[in-house]
């Protein structure tokens, strides 16, 4: 748990795939016993698909933040990992 208590969450991020000139981010996410694929299209509006469906509201909204925020630092084969403040 954090400093403030709150429950807490290790997501593990890898990427597989990056293309600037189609705008895109393809890879893998994990968080507690959740395993997902997400594509990320950066140009066409910022969309984020995640499969399969099965817990997907849990991640799809810090995966989201994310991405917008490390997008341009993202490597293919590369592995990252972020926080997020929820017990899976």
């Amino acid at each position: 748990m954090s400093s403030q208590g709150l429950p807490e969450t290790t997501a593990y991020v890898k990427v597989n795939r990056h293309s600037w000139q189609k705008g895109i981010i393809e890879g893998e996410v994990s968080a507690g016993p959740f395993d997902w694929y997400f594509k990320w299209r950066f140009r066409q509006r910022k969309t984020l698909s995640i499969q399969p469906s099965q817990g997907r509201a849990l991640i799809q909204e810090p995966l989201g933040r994310f991405l917008e925020k490390w997008d341009y630092k993202l490597e293919p084969g590369g592995d990252y990992s972020f926080t997020i403040r929820a017990k899976f």
